[in-house]
């Protein structure tokens, strides 16, 4: 059960109930990195379907697709801070930051340790 978020925010627009395909210990590293931010943590993009990640222009290993990467809105410097410095604090290291949003997944197929732009 997550504390600070309703499992629908992680469905893929296209398919109803997707948020079940998200894996379970993103999701608890998640609202534990929500706990510590002390802001909430409005999510752009959970899990993808395969046509909806083509829709919007995903890569096609992207890990939306296998539920551990969620894009999570940010429209400040100092919301854009609170919310990197908890996701790294609970064990997060991979991030790619756009101008509005910040991605980041726990993907093991993939190189740790990166920060990336948009």
């Amino acid at each position: 059960m997550l504390k600070h978020f309703k499992y629908e925010e992680f469905n893929s627009p296209d398919l109803k109930g997707s948020f079940i395909n998200m894996d379970s210990d993103f999701l608890s590293m998640l609202d534990n990195a929500r706990g510590a931010a002390r802001i909430p943590f409005k999510i752009n993009s959970g899990y993808r379907t395969a046509e909806h990640n083509k829709k919007v222009g995903g890569k096609s290993n992207s890990s939306h697709l296998v539920g551990k990467a969620v894009d999570i809105a940010c429209n400040s410097s100092r919301e854009r801070f609170k919310i990197l410095s908890a996701l790294q604090d609970v064990g997060f290291n991979r991030f790619g930051i756009g101008e509005t949003f910040i991605h980041v997944d726990n993907d093991e197929n993939k190189s740790p340790f990166v920060i990336w732009t948009y």
